[in-house]
């Protein structure tokens, strides 16, 4: 099941802008703010000061917590009109080695989640007997449990040109990286985890990992990376394991990124490459070049699996002198190993504009569009297994949809209720939801809940 990416650079990014503050000014606009202050960017405030003088000592500590809830509003497999709620907490701690040990420009993170309910997706939007590929509920995925979801070290060198972070974490916090504000997949986090997710492990699952960045100039980058492929650590109960037992192989991601800022607004372009080491299935021939479904004999193996993708973000307009608010593009794509991969190729774009009323400066507004589009071997071969198994009625138990193209749309707007609360009620629009024609369209209410203790 596709699952939710978080971008660490983006987390970051948002700690260090939250309610107006700046990296430098955050403590003192958090200083001495009491529980449930709206300026705070924490709900329960600066702990009577302990928050302030643990952060100056370089312990920064979090507790976040996400939950959205999707109905179906027409359409969908199921027109059974019903809501449901999924949501995850997050509780981590940041720690500042140079300010603790004296270590220059290294630090440590630590993050465990826990994930729980249930999504609208599986049993109302998408054909159960295939699934689907997008979901309603980004935050519901890869096993309703609790996860070490960080432990990693990072050290920088040369200035801090050269980065390496090494320990347990996810592809997605630093490949093909994605801002998470929309609720449906298809527009959150990390693409090619969700289209691969059998070897790419986006957040909330981590594996044993060492991720190299190097600054060719201080707005472009290379990185490359290297990945255990583990299937276990997938498991609901492993959330806590830390040996390799079950490793496959592992996955190679290598990317470049720029940075620029376009008259002075902020960009960022990625273009990366993926290389799986571990041994895949061919979705439809055996060993002889036959539909394996209808031989009977074992799919065929691969030696390898890889894709690409390509990703765009840029602010194109800003009120006055406020960067903070204006619109910004964006758009993604990725292409996939038509022999093993049931998705070939993916593109998405959209739009969000920060500020769009004087009085409500912090409010955002979102829209976007994706195509998610099936291997047509992925296709043949359940047209195949129906034929094998003399099954041709749609509305038989044992017909195995063929899956082809979904479309997805959404549509939000973010209220920032306070500095530690944003609430972002959406609607979205699925055309074939899973890929299966047969399925109605699917209108589907949702509401996603952002806040920070």
């Amino acid at each position: 099941m596709p699952d939710f990416c978080f971008s660490r650079d983006s987390a970051i990014s948002a700690l260090r802008t939250l309610g107006g503050c700046t990296a430098l000014g955050l403590v003192t606009c958090a200083h001495a703010a009491p529980a449930f202050d709206s300026e705070s960017p924490y709900m329960l405030g600066d702990w009577n000061g302990t928050r302030t003088e643990l952060a100056e000592k370089g312990y920064d500590f979090k507790l976040d917590y996400t939950g959205e809830m999707g109905s179906n509003l027409h359409g969908g497999y199921d027109h059974d009109r019903t809501a449901r709620y999924s949501d995850q907490f997050g509780l981590g701690t940041h720690l500042d080695l140079q300010k603790i040990l004296g270590w220059n420009d290294a630090e440590f993170q630590l993050t465990i989640t826990k994930r729980s309910g249930n999504n609208i997706s599986n049993d109302r939007i998408n054909d159960p007997r295939v699934g689907g590929f997008t979901s309603a509920q980004e935050v519901w995925g890869r096993g309703q449990t609790t996860r070490l979801t960080q432990m990693w070290y990072q050290q920088k060198f040369f200035d801090q040109k050269l980065d390496i972070k090494v320990g347990r974490f996810g592809e997605g916090e630093d490949f093909n990286s994605f801002p998470c504000d929309f609720q449906n997949l298809a527009f959150c986090g990390s693409q090619v985890g969700n289209w691969v997710g059998g070897i790419w492990y986006n957040w909330p699952v981590s594996q044993w990992a060492l991720r190299v960045k190097y600054h060719l100039t201080p707005e472009l980058y290379a990185q490359i990376g290297a990945y255990e492929q583990n299937p276990s650590n997938l498991d609901r109960g492993n959330g806590f394991k830390l040996s390799g037992s079950g490793t496959q192989g592992a996955i190679l991601p290598v990317e470049l990124v720029w940075t620029p800022k376009l008259n002075g607004l902020p960009g960022e372009y990625r273009a990366g490459y993926y290389y799986s080491n571990a041994k895949a299935s061919d979705v439809y021939k055996d060993r002889n070049d036959q539909p394996a479904a209808l031989s009977g004999e074992a799919y065929r193996s691969a030696s390898s699996k890889h894709g690409v993708w390509l990703g765009v973000q840029q602010q194109v307009t800003s009120i006055a002198s406020d960067h903070s608010r204006g619109l910004s593009l964006f758009a993604n794509a990725t292409m996939h190993d038509k022999k093993t991969n049931a998705i070939d190729n993916y593109v998405q774009a959209g739009l969000t504009y920060k500020g769009p009323f004087d009085a409500r400066a912090k409010d955002d507004i979102g829209f976007a569009l994706a195509r998610v589009h099936v291997n047509p071997a992925y296709r043949k071969n359940a047209e195949m297994t129906n034929r094998a198994n003399a099954v041709y009625d749609y509305d038989n138990p044992a017909f195995l949809p063929p899956q082809d193209t979904e479309y997805s749309a959404e549509l939000y707007y973010g209220v920032h209720v306070t500095n530690w609360l944003t609430v972002r009620p959406n609607l979205q629009y699925i055309r074939h939801p899973g890929g299966v024609n047969d399925v109605d369209d699917a209108l589907i209410g949702g509401i996603k809940i952002q806040s920070s203790f």
